[in-house]
């Protein structure tokens, strides 16, 4: 790979990975118009996922720094309530019990856990399926389409008084369902996710604050399950330059995205990119029966 290959690769993954248009959906259709063979390597494909948690990590730190404290706070109470419960069972003065979700911040780590969970649910046995579905490019476009349309609907949706400390169980349950929807190509993870916040009722900024964050437990495990293929791979110094300059682009593109987004969705600008999306899926679609 040419450094100017890896330069365009880390601007499609940051770009696409924030902006509402579905990053598997255009390297799908890329592959496939093109016949381009976009499998970058394991090691890029890694180094491409850090440079994108990079840009998450350093527009949200307060939040993630919070977050990990807070979940370790969680386990000391957990373990703690075991320790309690055991001794209770040999003791008449019972021990109360430790209350653990008391602070928005551990609100937050539990609905993240759960919309993680529903995600896997669903997503881990369709992967097959999943997989194969961009091997062509009617699926691409006729999701590009459903992406279009819940953009439309993002735009009409009021914004609502939902942070950390007011959400509900039920709504990340709902929020982990369209990430899992967004696993097929075409489909855009932040734009299904934001939307679904929106309708559950959040503010518009902790729409996007949830959707970006939530992306994290993806992202690393997508990044964990690569790691072992590395074993025994031989790559040259300049290989390894070019990869590590596409992690970077890809993290100053993410950065300036996430900031972008924060401002489309506030000032209900989703419009344009489902304008984009849906003349894209058209495209795709024309071109899977004429080409």
């Amino acid at each position: 790979m040419t450094l100017l290959e890896a330069i365009f690769m880390g601007i499609i993954q940051g770009a696409t990975e924030f902006l509402p248009v579905s990053s598997s959906g255009h390297l799908a259709i890329f592959k496939n118009i093109f016949n381009v063979n976009t499998d970058t390597g394991i090691l890029f494909d890694i180094l491409l996922h850090f440079g994108t948690l990079m840009a998450i990590f350093i527009v949200y730190w307060k939040d993630i720094k919070e977050l990990i404290v807070e979940g370790f706070s969680i386990i000391g109470l957990a373990f703690s309530n075991c320790g309690c419960f055991i001794c209770n069972l040999f003791r008449k003065n019972k021990k109360e019990y430790k209350k653990i979700i008391t602070k928005p911040y551990r609100r937050f780590v539990i609905l993240v856990i759960i919309s993680t969970i529903i995600t896997m649910i669903i997503a881990l046995p369709c992967e097959k399926f999943i997989g194969n579905a961009g091997n062509t490019l009617l699926v691409p476009g006729i999701c590009l389409c459903i992406t279009s349309f819940i953009l439309f609907i993002a735009d009409h949706l009021k914004s609502g008084d939902k942070d950390a400390s007011t959400a509900t169980y039920k709504n990340s349950f709902f929020v982990g369902l369209a990430q899992a929807v967004a696993t097929l190509p075409g489909v855009s993870r932040s734009g299904s996710t934001i939307t679904a916040g929106l309708a559950c009722g959040f503010t518009r900024e902790f729409a996007v604050k949830y959707s970006f964050i939530m992306s994290i437990p993806a992202i690393l495990g997508a990044v964990i399950l690569e790691i072992p293929d590395i074993a025994g791979a031989a790559f040259t110094k300049m290989e390894v330059i070019n990869y590590a300059v596409g992690m970077v682009v890809a993290a100053v593109v993410g950065y300036l995205c996430i900031k972008a987004m924060l401002v489309f969705v506030k000032k209900n600008k989703f419009k344009y990119f489902s304008i984009y999306c849906l003349l894209a899926g058209i495209v795709s679609v024309v071109c899977y029966f004429v080409l």
